[in-house]
């Protein structure tokens, strides 16, 4: 639903530009009358500010969050036939790496609360017969929330897999301790629009703290050049411009403080909406959950929907159709033991409520006046 119409829209990517104008305008200004407009020193900048934002050695920036899968699959050896354990409750753009770097995707069950990969039903498809070499786990930190790194981490490593985080929804967010991104071998990054951290555009990001997978990430994401002009592998185009990267530095200052605004804004509605016959987002014990999304279940998903769109209030569904029953995946990928019922049910059932930094107290309780009228209703 588009946020033409609406007053309060779900996500509002040009208000958090509003809120750094002047800077933003300075950077653009600064990267336009440099002249230099393929990599180069502000990308070098931003990519050095979030390597130490999030507490690794090297960090890689690419043209989007998918190339940065595909990047990081490459860098690690994953290519043809691999199997690659993902969920098929995420975006698209997770599968669709996968499928580009030449592996398969084999879908993995979510946790029920958290809707990120279960460890369980991982272990459960590590034990029996697969076709194809079981080569990386790549479990999505959903909604801003990290998934089960401990149990998964485990697990790959028991298997002699490779860890690599999607971390496109959780800018921040850290789990016991350690930034997402940080933990796997590789952690991947989107910097579209309406991320925490959001370019005014497309833009990526891979990190890690292994030199030899940075090194291959870099040449990768350039025709597989170690010289100009010379591949030593096969590579893509895949480039972060400079003036997406001076702006993502810009922004990058303020968001340990969107993200504090976030986390307020999950309270305000979790005391607002106490009590309804509804689910609220749950929060991991050990983890700092970011809300880039704030996602309630309910079995009335749809006339709750239209009842706030009528109040001129924005929502969303993330996703409506699992990747397992798109179309064009439907009989491409594999799907571990489980029926992926809990993925099924849950896109039949979420809702995404307004969530911005700059999304106001008073527009928030506006939203849960209406919920909770429709359910006095």
């Amino acid at each position: 639903m588009g946020s033409s119409f609406l007053h309060i829209p779900q996500t509002n990517p040009r208000a958090g530009y509003l809120a750094q104008q002047p800077e933003i305008d300075a950077a653009v200004s600064r990267v336009l009358e440099g002249g230099s407009y393929i990599l180069g020193r502000e990308v070098e900048i931003f990519e050095a500010a979030f390597a130490d934002f999030i507490g690794v050695a090297h960090a890689v920036a690419c043209a989007s969050g998918t190339d940065a899968i595909e990047l990081a699959l490459r860098a690690c050896g994953i290519g043809t036939g691999d199997l690659v354990f993902t969920v098929s409750h995420t975006a698209v753009a997770t599968v669709a790496a996968i499928e580009r770097a030449g592996a398969i995707a084999v879908f993995i069950d979510v946790e029920p609360g958290t809707y990120t990969m279960a460890p369980y039903e991982l272990s459960r498809a590590l034990q029996t017969p697969l076709s194809g070499r079981p080569a990386a786990v790549l479990p999505v930190h959903l909604y801003g929330q990290p998934a089960e790194l401990c149990a998964l981490g485990d697990i790959a490593r028991a298997h002699g897999l490779r860890l690599i985080e999607d971390c496109a929804q959780s800018h921040g967010a850290s789990y016991r301790g350690r930034a997402t991104g940080s933990v796997g071998d590789v952690g991947c990054f989107s910097f579209y629009p309406t991320k925490n951290l959001g370019a005014a555009g497309d833009g990526g990001m891979a990190i890690t703290n292994d030199a030899a997978i940075a090194a291959a990430l870099r040449e990768i994401r350039e025709y597989g050049w170690k010289e100009r002009f010379v591949s030593t592998r096969i590579g893509i185009n895949s480039r972060l411009d400079p003036l997406q990267a001076a702006i993502l530095d810009v922004k990058l200052r303020r968001l340990a403080g969107d993200n504090a605004r976030r986390q307020a804004i999950a309270s305000r509605y979790d005391a607002g909406l106490a009590g309804l016959p509804l689910v609220a987002p749950a929060r991991r014990a050990d983890a700092i959950h970011v809300f880039h999304q704030y996602v309630i279940r309910l079995a009335e998903r749809d006339a709750l929907r239209e009842r706030l769109r009528a109040a001129g209030i924005g929502t969303g569904v993330h996703y409506p159709v699992p990747v397992h029953l798109q179309p064009a995946y439907r009989d491409r990928c594999a799907a571990g033991p489980s029926d992926l019922g809990l993925t099924e049910r849950a896109a039949r059932q979420i809702l995404s409520l307004p969530m911005y930094p700059q999304l106001s107290d008073a527009e928030v309780d506006q939203v849960i006046s209406e919920i909770r009228e429709f359910f006095a209703n």
